[in-house]
């Protein structure tokens, strides 16, 4: 009989069947966070510090030895020290020869010395191993296991074998390394925690600068106007009434730059004939920025939301509510139902409400967690089908906010149109030209080219043309 077994592959390494011995020079919060959770995971901690009689605050179960003493019982040693105290370890460069040496260490400020704290390190010890590691993860993620930050650990290194020990132990403390390379990626690594939200810079930058031009215009336009013609103080607009309108003209317009991008890709693909080439990197720079600039769009018109629900609450609003009434009852006389306003009032709601709600989809289905948990196909279909429709919603929602205001002289005080207006533009933009490149003239040679079709160019036709004929 044929014997058939299989061998199932774990995802992350098993605790170590004989305990190892680690030893982590520095007795800080980090490395004791450290040395504790690795005690949790079966390893054995030995402690070396200048002063081995203090072990008060070291975790249960730890030893600690003088940092010679210490050095020779594990093959592995964690820095845990800031680098101006590493010259105090250069007497033990005989002892520490051959071993692996984990730097854990991270600066105050970028750039704050000319090389790397662990290409110094490896400076100080040429005949050791120096690894990277652990300065991305906190000291709070090491206690709670990494279930409430980030798992991730970068780690690098020019040993391979020393790089895989240091990779094997952030395994089996249920953390997730990434191989970075050599050893010269370790500024990179470093700079890493020091970094105050990378990826949102541009977003955060492009939506501050258009709430500072249109609250400027707002202000022009709404405040300074009523005040210079009709000496009327409106000063109290900047409170609510002037966030109110510039929130949903920044979400509206960051929402149109989700998807611009995408349909610039679309148009350069089909003039290039082929998905193999490479974008500008502008424009590679902006489809990355996707997901944070939907993000801010979504504060934004979260704002929007709440400077709407507290309207009825202002003064200004019930004080012209009752004048309104008085003046009905001083002419006896009522004004008429109207149930075109009352279908447009409606209407504009309920775009409204829906509009958000797809937003907030949007936003839910773009957190890590949700996306995980969803296959590609579901993916595109809410960030990509349910994306444009947001943009349907939220540009017919404004259209029907302006109704048929433009037209009308005194909705341009001293020739300035609308604040709404200029919201309309890009989403505008955006699904017409989208409305375009569904037509199946364009729609099957894009699908192709996304596929892998290749359009061959004008000149290898023409060789083509002139081999045959040759032949």
């Amino acid at each position: 009989m044929e014997n058939h077994s299989t061998t199932a592959m774990p995802l992350t390494s098993d605790l170590p069947n004989k305990k190892q011995t680690v030893c982590i020079f520095g007795t800080g919060d980090f490395g004791r966070s450290l040395g504790h959770r690795m005690l949790q995971c079966g390893y054995t901690i030995v402690y070396g510090s200048r002063n081995p009689k203090n072990t008060k605050l070291i975790p249960q179960g730890a030893t600690v030895l003088s940092q010679t003493e210490a050095a020779e019982t594990s093959d592995i040693i964690i820095i845990a020290i800031p680098r101006i105290h590493y010259n105090s370890l250069e007497r033990l460069k005989e002892t520490l020869s051959g071993k692996v040496l984990v730097d854990v260490s991270n600066n105050l400020k970028m750039n704050q010395y000319p090389e790397s704290n662990a290409e110094y390190l490896a400076q100080l010890f040429p005949e050791s191993k120096v690894v990277k590691a652990f300065n991305t993860v906190s000291a709070w993620a090491l206690q709670s296991g990494g279930l409430d930050a980030n798992r991730q650990v970068l780690v690098c290194g020019n040993d391979s074998k020393a790089k895989e020990k240091v990779m094997d132990i952030v395994r089996s403390l249920g953390l997730t390394p990434l191989d970075k390379g050599s050893l010269l990626a370790a500024k990179e690594i470093e700079d890493y925690p020091l970094q105050l939200f990378p990826t949102w810079k541009y977003s955060i930058y492009l939506s501050l600068g258009l709430t500072a031009l249109l609250f400027i215009y707002c202000l022009i336009r709404d405040v300074v106007y009523a005040y210079v013609t009709g000496n009327k103080d409106l000063s109290f607009f900047i409170a609510i009434t002037i966030p109110n309108r510039i929130c949903p003209i920044v979400a509206l317009i960051l929402l149109g730059l989700v998807y611009l991008p995408g349909i610039i890709a679309a148009i350069l693909q089909l003039y290039r004939g082929t998905k193999y080439s490479r974008f500008p990197d502008w424009l590679d720079k902006w489809m990355l920025g996707r997901k944070q600039l939907g993000l801010v769009a979504l504060a934004f018109a979260f704002l929007h939301v709440l400077f709407t629900l507290v309207i009825p609450l202002r003064y200004y609003v019930r004080w012209r509510a009752d004048s309104n009434v008085l003046q009905q009852a001083f002419k006896n006389k009522t004004d008429a139902f109207r149930t075109d306003y009352a279908w447009l009032s409606d209407s504009y709601l309920t775009l409204g409400i829906l509009g958000f709600f797809l937003f907030l989809l949007l936003g839910i289905t773009s957190l890590p967690s949700v996306t995980n948990s969803v296959n590609w196909r579901e993916f595109r279909f809410v960030q990509s089908y349910l994306g444009y429709l947001t943009v349907v919603l939220c540009t017919a929602h404004t259209l029907i906010y302006g109704g048929s205001r433009f037209l009308y002289a005194r909705s341009y005080p001293w020739g300035l149109p609308p604040a709404y207006m200029f919201s309309l533009i890009i989403p505008c933009i955006v699904l017409v030209i989208k409305f375009v490149l569904i037509f199946p003239c364009l729609d099957k040679p894009l699908t192709a080219i996304r596929q892998g079709w290749e359009r061959k160019p004008k000149h290898l036709h023409e060789s083509q043309n002139l081999s045959r004929s040759s032949v």
